[in-house]
């Protein structure tokens, strides 16, 4: 088993309060607050990584099948949208839209799409967030 490691930390009331998020790699440390989650501040919120962690864990998924399939791709590039309801007991991930384009030489694009799909439903962020209607459009570009 694999695992992975990430830091939060907070510091004083919500609103008022600042804290830092970090990645175990080291690769990302960086500053969160209620304005950045909340408002459209400065700084990055949990919803904007998860959306960094499931374009890349989806992007991975379908350059695998792809390649699997001996399609291998020159180039996928993903967006992700993360949706944040509020509710009556606080705020819920409602949604998350997935965009892709890919450059895959010599594949049909229903091919391409139906291989999307799978990638979406069985990468390990989509399938961590089963309870979270996940979206996609993926658009099979030519070079």
């Amino acid at each position: 088993m694999i695992t992975r490691k990430a830091e939060a930390e907070w510091r004083g009331p919500v609103r008022e309060g600042r804290g830092t998020l970090k990645l175990g790699s080291g690769a990302f440390e960086g500053p969160y607050s209620f304005k950045s989650r909340f408002e459209g501040g400065t700084g990055t919120n949990p919803e904007e990584l998860l959306g960094a962690s499931h374009a890349g864990c989806f992007s991975m998924a379908l350059s695998a099948m792809l390649t699997m399939s001996g399609h291998a791709p020159s180039r996928i590039h993903t967006t992700a949208l993360v949706h944040l309801e509020k509710v009556p007991d606080g705020y819920r991930v409602a949604a998350i839209d997935l965009d892709t384009e890919a450059v895959v030489a010599g594949l049909a694009e229903t091919v391409f799409k139906e291989t999307a799909d799978k990638a979406k439903a069985t990468c390990p962020i989509s399938r961590a967030l089963a309870g979270v209607e996940i979206r996609l459009t993926a658009k099979l570009l030519q070079e």
